[in-house]
């Protein structure tokens, strides 16, 4: 079972992507979707059998990889409660997309490459999420990468298109460079990327225990200094796939790719990779406190500064999307923390919602002519009603209101940030509640300025605004199932009473850690937060957007300054522009104009042959043609050979 759930969308992407074009666009839509859909139903049942069942772990051996000294690695399935957790996500959340884009893209005549890349997408994510060693999950790493490089840049003859999937690629490699050395680094302390060994031997390490001393950049690091090196250097990577404050600048940007790319890279695939692998590593980063501490204060930060720049986004997609990049925020600051199990239950409600919002937005977009700008649309509610009631019940749930998906986990995280001990706990809990308030805001805002109001975009448009067919209303009708129930019908697992029963060991726990118990101690105020901040958010945007529009205006037009900053993502596209791109390619110029083409060419290949050319042109010029020339010439030559003759004694014999 476990094995067709990993490999069947690699069947899907070989069927579409070899065989697409005699099949046909049809086929191959039903054949890829067909294959998710059986996937996602025996991931549920993986789900229940393993999260709800006596089995701790389960490893399928599907093949020997690479044997070298102490370097033994298997292609291995592990199966655990995090690993069915991460099934569950990465398959529904693929098929409902898969089946929305035989919708959502049935004008477009390169439908056989698209579904082939979603499978592609979902098969990398699936030998990440069950890799057993560090090797088959930088693989799986990797073909994430890859495959959101193709997604977004699928329209390839829009220049912005190939800009962000380069955008994506490079920024990415950043984290990705962190990430490589990382396993370097737990190779060389462990001499094994085998988590098992990993995990056995990681509480010997830190107390020193036939540790061995690291150099890194010419410091020489004890056991715990070296282990906070190779967990920074982890998290280093987790930062660039998930979008962390520094190297998120790629997320929003991701837009230009259909939107069911968007929602699966942000609800399941891609951004939720760095999750879980902070969390399947959690053995290790629980023992370099100063290394959780780093990943409160990015998550923390993140979420706050994801927020902020969502008030004024006026692309509907790039609201979301940066809405995503606030929300792994939260989850961050979460693992920060070591409340682990409430970090993986944001990400498992979040993809309910998360897909639900990106879904509706290209429903919207895909009912008013393929406009996203919200300012030019409005008053929607009634022409697209099963969009919109969707989209609210998404909204309902992103913003934490009681009883949804959201208010249990990310309740759950502004607690446990509160009850957290390390020395940026506070700090994440008062950014957390923060951008509570900011999320609630942007979140209505989106609402109001799209459904409600006096429509906004053209006569002809809203007549031609319809409602999306079947088979994009039912994933969205699934979808928002999942972001209601997910919540309150799966906290008691994740972080409630049968707690150890569910997870059985596949995250940390420790006698010390007492998170879950002190997050449920907290003091009243600090439960009714959330809940304050959201319906404060919902009272001010109802203020400006449906009470009084003429307000917002105003008010950016008195603040231009900090308008302009949040608008311009606090200028980090330019900042990166002047530091890295353009000193780049200054540096690039001067090796291609000076280096190679100056010094290289000039005394190289073009030197040479400019000097022969000069020769072979003064050796024409003697080529006159007159005969007295010649003899002239012929002349000096007998007068020096009689010269020579007489100087070298030839005269004397």
């Amino acid at each position: 079972m476990y094995s067709a759930i990993v490999f069947l969308p690699l069947i899907g992407f070989l069927i579409a992507g070899l065989f697409g074009r005699y099949i046909g666009a049809k086929a191959s839509e039903y054949i890829t979707s067909g294959l998710l859909i059986i996937a996602a139903l025996l991931s549920w049942i993986a789900f229940f059998s393993v999260g709800f069942g006596e089995t701790e772990l389960i490893r399928i051996t599907v093949l020997r990889w690479i044997t070298s000294g102490a370097l033994d690695v298997d292609w291995s399935i592990r199966v655990d409660t995090l690993t069915v957790v991460m099934l569950v996500v990465v398959n529904t959340v693929s098929a409902l997309v898969h089946v929305y884009s035989i919708g959502y893209m049935h004008h477009d005549p390169h439908r056989p490459r698209f579904f082939a890349y979603l499978s592609l997408f979902t098969f990398a994510m699936l030998t990440l999420v069950t890799a057993d060693n560090l090797l088959q999950m930088f693989f799986g790493w990797e073909g994430v990468g890859l495959a959101s490089y193709l997604l977004i840049g699928f329209w390839y003859h829009k220049p912005s298109a190939n800009a962000a999937a380069i955008k994506a690629f490079v920024v990415n490699r950043v984290g990705d460079f962190g990430f490589a050395l990382g396993i370097f680094g737990v190779f060389y302390l462990f001499d094994s990327i085998n988590f098992e060994t990993i995990f056995a031997n990681a509480q010997a390490l830190a107390e020193g225990q036939g540790a061995q001393e690291m150099v890194f950049l010419g410091y020489h690091l004890e056991a715990e200094s070296a282990l906070t090196a190779v967990c920074l250097l982890l998290f280093m990577g987790a930062m660039g796939k998930s979008a962390q404050f520094l190297l998120h600048t790629w997320l929003p940007d991701a837009m230009e790719g259909p939107t069911p790319v968007s929602a699966l890279i942000h609800a399941a695939t891609m951004v939720t990779a760095g999750v879980f692998m902070v969390a399947r590593l959690s053995p290790l980063f629980e023992l370099s406190h100063t290394a959780l501490t780093v990943v409160t204060f990015f998550g923390a930060t993140t979420a706050f500064f994801a927020a902020t720049v969502g008030l004024v986004q006026n692309d509907i997609k790039r609201v979301i999307a940066y809405s995503t990049c606030s929300q792994l925020g939260y989850m961050f600051v979460a693992l920060g923390v070591g409340a682990y199990s409430v970090g993986i239950f944001h990400l498992f409600t979040h993809a309910f919602f998360k897909a639900l919002l990106f879904l509706g937005a290209g429903s919207v977009i895909h009912a008013v002519s393929n406009e996203q700008d919200m300012r030019k649309m409005g008053g929607l509610r009634k022409h697209i009603p099963i969009t919109y009631w969707t989209m609210m019940i998404g909204t309902l749930a992103l913003t934490g209101f009681p009883l949804t998906a959201g208010f249990f986990s990310k309740d759950a995280i502004i607690e446990a940030a509160y009850a957290g001990h390390n020395d940026f706990a506070l700090y994440g809990f008062w950014l957390t509640v923060a951008a509570a308030a900011l999320t609630s805001f942007y979140s209505w805002r989106l609402t109001f300025m799209t459904f409600h109001g006096k429509p906004r975009a053209s006569v002809d448009v809203m007549k031609h605004v319809h409602e999306s067919p079947l088979v994009m209303t039912v994933p969205l009708m699934l979808l928002a199932v999942g972001a209601i129930a997910a919540g309150f019908t799966f906290s008691g697992q994740f972080i409630g009473h049968a707690y150890e029963e569910f997870w059985k060991g596949s995250l940390f726990v420790s006698a010390e850690n007492h998170i879950l118990h002190d997050m449920h101690e907290v003091p009243l105020w600090v439960k009714l937060t959330a809940t304050v901040m959201m319906a404060g958010g919902l009272a001010v945007a109802w203020y400006f957007y449906i009470r009084s529009p003429e307000t917002p205006r105003a008010l950016a037009a008195r603040h231009d300054g900090l308008y302009r900053f949040l608008l311009n993502k606090w200028y980090f596209d330019e900042l990166y522009d002047a530091i890295f791109v353009r000193s780049a390619m200054w540096v690039g110029r001067q090796l291609w104009k000076k280096g190679d083409g100056a010094i290289i060419d000039g005394f190289g290949p073009d030197g040479v042959s400019a000097r022969v050319q000069n020769v072979t042109t003064w050796v024409v010029r003697l080529q006159t043609g007159y005969v007295y020339h010649y003899a002239f010439a012929m002349l000096i030559g007998v007068a020096a050979l009689v010269t020579w003759s007489m100087f070298s004694g030839g005269g004397a014999h």
